[in-house]
């Protein structure tokens, strides 16, 4: 059975925003390795039209390996959008989601294959709501922003995580990887 698991950049400040890290040679390399370690990236709209950018460096290589290497891994992943605005999507790897989310997600819990990353704070949200994450990997960059997107600001219950381990980059951001604890197992 495939792991979902929730990968989001985030500042010391707790909001998710993948333009106010300070990514580096390193951290473009980690994703990119993780993105070809997924069989599926699940994004919404937003964050999906975001990372549409690294189609222009596919097509203008920016001569720094590790950029034009996360470039090539991102669009060598198969996508999904989860959308209720956009149409179509003419990325050749990526495809609009045909049903709800939960369902595409127990859809691709169930085959057999590599990792399922979530990459949008919106579907880690629900997911969680759902209990349908298996992982987060919470990658917290060395900034304050002051505002922006909190990730967990809808949920309304206490999850119990536990930690699995943590990766230190030199540039000073760190990979927080924890397990939820499935709530049953607190239950009398």
């Amino acid at each position: 059975m495939k792991k979902v698991i929730a990968a989001i950049n985030m500042t010391l400040d707790g909001f998710c925003d993948h333009t106010s890290g300070v990514p580096d040679e390193e951290l473009h390399q980690h994703y990119a390795d993780l993105l070809r370690s997924a069989d599926t990236a699940l994004y919404g709209r937003i964050t999906y039209q975001l990372m549409e950018f690294w189609r222009t460096v596919l097509e203008n290589p920016t001569g720094d390996k590790a950029m034009d290497d996360f470039a090539e891994a991102i669009d060598n992943t198969p996508k999904i959008v989860f959308s209720r605005t956009l149409k179509n999507v003419d990325w050749k790897s990526a495809k609009l989601a045909g049903q709800d989310l939960e369902t595409v997600v127990l859809e691709l819990k169930q085959q057999s294959g590599k990792d399922v990353f979530v990459c949008s704070p919106s579907l880690i949200v629900a997911l969680t709501k759902l209990n349908l994450i298996d992982e987060y990997q919470l990658c917290i960059h060395p900034v304050i922003a002051g505002s922006g997107l909190p990730l967990f600001k809808n949920i309304s219950e206490k999850i119990i995580l536990k930690h699995i381990k943590t990766k230190t980059f030199s540039g000073g951001a760190v990979i927080l990887y924890y397990e939820p604890i499935k709530h049953d197992l607190y239950k009398s």
